[in-house]
């Protein structure tokens, strides 16, 4: 499910707490507090920048795991806690005014970059993080130059793509990779491999980089595929992402598989990679074989049956 689909109940919810009406900013407010990928963007931004400014560089604030506190708080009366909190308001208020009035003449020179293009930009990669494949319903997405413009790139769509704060944020501007070719081969499928062209109908679980599907020649009931959507040779080829969505897709049909099964007890996970270590398909896919009490006489040594006369030990 998208974060999308939350959007309209919201909208309803907050016309309905509110006699019907409400304009378009407090409705974006609505859809806000419950955006997940954004809370956690500004997560991100209270902890490596507001936080860290008020509490390592002005002495203002203290950290203790993820709690913050105002320091010398306890000491400050009624009267000076709203004192301090409208000269807050009154800063918020001023810069708002400076914003208003220079909005209309910003140029590009000044880091500008319009909605419209950002827009564009996240469209064009499918709203999602063109280095880490991850969705903006997961993670909040920024656009960023891939030429930083401290070393001359421009505000042209061709030199922008779409980042996930995370990745965005360890990349900042020294570096002018473009990984917009990273992200167009998630899409890559070869004609006639059977895994690229799988009948949609066998599909019992997707995600946007992999899905599932019960194995043809099951070795036991339940015997699971998980495979990437990208025509990859093996497991050792997979993006860092992939393997992400790979690994949550396995922990979805084992969760799966125990409730339906309460007989399993055990699990064998496995990947061929290469054809002398026995695979059959050249495109990546990991076996997900549930096991249950007395299923063979003696399970000892477990993967290690790849080479049966290795499999005691």
């Amino acid at each position: 499910m998208r974060m999308s689909h939350i959007y309209q109940p919201v909208m309803l919810i907050e016309l309905l707490s509110n006699k019907g009406q409400s304009t378009v900013r407090n409705i974006a407010k609505a859809i806000l507090s419950e955006d997940e990928s954004q809370i956690e963007y500004y997560e991100h931004i209270t902890k490596n920048m507001v936080g860290r400014v008020l509490t390592k560089n002005r002495g203002i604030t203290e950290k203790d795991k993820n709690n913050y506190s105002l320091i010398g708080f306890d000491e400050l009366n009624q009267k000076e806690i709203e004192d301090l909190k409208n000269a807050c308001v009154s800063k918020i208020d001023e810069y708002l005014e400076k914003r208003s009035d220079a909005w209309s003449h910003r140029k590009k020179s000044s880091g500008y970059i319009s909605g419209t293009i950002k827009y564009e930009v996240l469209k064009r990669a499918s709203f999602r993080c063109e280095l880490c494949g991850i969705s903006a319903d997961e993670k909040g997405l920024e656009v960023d130059h891939i030429v930083p413009r401290n070393k001359g790139g421009s505000d042209d769509t061709s030199n922008l793509q779409s980042l996930c704060y995370s990745c965005n944020s360890m990349k900042r501007d020294r570096d002018d990779t473009d990984f917009r070719e990273m992200a167009n081969s998630y899409d890559v499928r070869k004609k006639g491999c059977l895994f690229c062209e799988i009948d949609k109908e066998r599909v019992i679980k997707s995600n946007e980089l992999c899905y599932a599907i019960t194995d043809g020649f099951p070795v036991t009931e339940q015997h699971t595929l998980i495979i990437p959507h990208r025509h990859v040779p093996d497991y050792l080829e997979l993006y860092q992402p992939e393997i992400n969505a790979v690994n949550k897709m396995i922990q979805e049909i084992k969760n799966d598989i125990l409730e339906k099964d309460k007989d399993v007890t055990g699990f064998n996970i496995g990947m061929n990679c290469g054809e002398d270590a026995g695979q059959t398909i050249p495109h990546c896919h990991i076996h997900l074989i549930p096991r249950r009490k007395g299923d063979m006489e003696d399970p000892k040594g477990g993967v290690r049956g790849v080479i049966p006369d290795k499999q005691k030990y």
